[in-house]
This record gives structure tokens, C-alpha cells and sequence, in this order.
């Protein structure tokens, strides 16, 4: 990109050295406005019949209520646009439609192709052809660049919000997939769904470890019923847990190991050493009862 590197920390005057806008892009863009500015109604008319072709438009604006919102903002800014006036409140404000695009989920292809169109309305549909043709040329050259300009703030605004939603998202399903909970005095357990990774192999150990401390528990059942694939990565992300609830006086006992991970284990040579294992979680939850000395009835239920 440049060698900031990053859209979302220029100033209004750095991002104006990015996309080479002058003041002479500035005064013409004025000059423009002259010409176009009193036909804004019908700029919104023809974007709008344009808008209703697209797929998105039922999705966004079936509702006349948000759509007259919408178009009142749009009024609104190319309005700024054409004043020519590229300050950080003008930043800020195309900044605010990014973000406002990721949340609701406009797609940036729609987003993308609504800023041409806009520019050909601007420049072919509703050019009245008063200017000369050099003028004309130097004209579309400015309204470009800012076209440019105000595309990029909002893309790169978009993909920051839509990065952040992600992340929050991935951290909300992080906490799902760790719930680590006492089942009875002393005991934890955590179900374990899906793939496990690094980078989840350390928020498991991370939330155990966490639980382990908060409850004194000495007993942990991780249970991989849930796991689809165990191969020697997975395995080594195990033991290491298991290793680690050691350290802090924990008990861990591994459940849900099946015939096929059982077998996959063994043809991988890997080395569980003394980790203690189970076909099911009810013989864990048995082997944890017996290690706290609770008694359990003949159904199997601790008394």
C-alpha cells in the first residue's frame, strides 16, 4: 500500500498524499458540483432504479421506511462529497458508513459496484457536456481520485470491523467449546467437539488450568468422544494437559477413546506414558468417584 501500511491510522491530509489529491482536484470537483449538485433527486431516482436490479436491494431496502433513511443519508453525502472540503470530519464519516456496511453485512462487491455506478450517473448520465473536452477530462480525473479515495476509507474500515466481529465471534465460540465444569466435589469435566489445534489446545489448557485453581479440583475427565481426528499433534496437545493439571495436583483421566483412536494411537508409536484412559465417560466419571473415596450405589450413582 504505502509505507504507513494502514488506511485506518492517516490523517485526512496523509490519505490525500496517498490518492494524489490537489487542490487543483479540489477546485474542479467545486466546479463540478455546479453542474450536478442541483440534480441530486435525480441522481438518488437513477441509482435507486438501478439499486432494484440488484439481488441485495429486497434483502436491505424492501422496508420504504429504511429506504427513505437510507436515501436521505446518501443526500447527505455526496453532498460532502462534492464540497470539496477533505478534513478528518470528513474522514470519519466515510469511516462511520464502513462500519455501518459490515454490521448490517452489505456485501463489499455490492458496496464496490454502487461507487462506479455512482460515478458513471455523476459523470456520463447527468453531465449536461457544458465543459470542454480538457476540462471535461481534468474533471473525471478528480471526481475519480476522491472516488477512489472514499472507496478505500470504506473498504479498509469494513474489513476492520468485519475482522473484529470475527474475532469477538471466534472468542465467544472459544469459551463455548472450553466449558469446563464441576460435576461433583473435586471432579471437572470438559467435552471436547471438533478439531483440536494450537492455538485451542492452549485455550483448553488455559481455561483448565484456570478452573483447576478457582475449585481445588483434583480430578479432571477430558472427554474426546467429540474429537473426530486424534494423530500425533493431537495427541501431544493432550498430553501436555494432562501434564500441566499434574503439576497443579489434578488428576486427569482422558474418556471417549474409541477402537479407531485407540488403534491410531498405537500405529502412530505415539508414547501416552502414564496417562490414564477410558472407553467411556461413565468409566471415568467411576474412576474419579473411586479417587475421592465417594461411594456409589448399585444403579452406578455416587451415594
Amino acid at each position: 500500500m504505502n509505507a504507513h501500511g494502514d488506511l485506518g491510522n492517516l490523517s485526512a491530509a496523509e490519505l490525500r498524499e496517498l490518492y494524489h489529491v490537489t487542490e487543483e482536484d479540489l477546485a474542479l470537483l467545486l466546479e463540478y458540483s455546479k453542474i450536478v449538485l442541483p440534480k441530486l433527486d435525480d441522481f438518488v431516482e437513477e441509482f435507486y432504479d438501478w439499486m432494484r436490479t440488484q439481488p441485495e436491494f429486497d434483502l436491505y431496502f424492501s422496508d420504504p421506511i429504511t429506504l427513505q433513511r437510507v436515501q436521505n443519508q446518501q443526500l447527505v453525502y455526496w453532498r460532502d462529497f462534492f464540497s470539496a472540503d477533505i478534513d478528518e470530519a470528513y474522514v470519519h464519516k466515510r469511516k462511520s458508513i464502513g462500519a455501518s456496511h459490515a454490521r448490517v453485512g452489505l456485501s463489499l462487491p455490492t458496496y464496490v459496484s454502487g461507487m462506479y455506478r455512482s460515478l458513471r450517473i455523476w459523470t456520463d448520465v447527468l453531465y449536461d457536456q457544458s465543459l470542454s473536452h480538457e476540462r471535461y477530462a481534468r474533471s473525471l480525473k478528480a471526481i475519480t481520485k476522491l472516488i477512489m479515495l472514499d472507496t478505500a476509507i470504506v473498504v479498509d474500515t469494513y474489513m476492520r470491523q468485519t475482522h473484529y466481529i470475527i474475532a469477538e465471534q471466534h472468542d465467544s465460540l472459544m469459551q463455548m467449546s472450553t466449558p469446563v465444569t464441576e460435576v461433583w466435589n473435586d471432579i471437572l469435566m470438559l467435552p471436547i467437539v471438533g478439531i483440536i489445534d494450537s492455538k485451542r489446545a492452549q485455550d483448553i489448557m488455559t481455561a483448565v488450568l484456570h478452573k483447576i485453581a478457582d475449585t481445588h479440583s483434583r480430578s479432571l475427565i477430558l472427554d474426546i468422544s467429540g474429537v473426530a481426528v486424534v494423530d500425533t499433534a493431537v495427541a501431544n496437545h493432550l498430553i501436555k494437559i494432562t501434564k500441566a493439571t499434574r503439576l497443579m495436583g489434578c488428576t486427569c483421566t482422558i474418556s471417549g477413546v474409541s477402537p479407531a483412536i485407540a488403534q491410531t494411537i498405537v500405529e502412530l508409536g505415539i508414547n501416552v506414558g502414564d496417562i490414564r484412559t477410558t472407553a467411556t465417560l461413565k468409566d471415568a466419571l467411576r474412576d474419579a468417584f473411586g479417587d475421592m473415596k465417594v461411594a456409589l450405589q448399585n444403579d452406578g450413582t455416587p451415594s
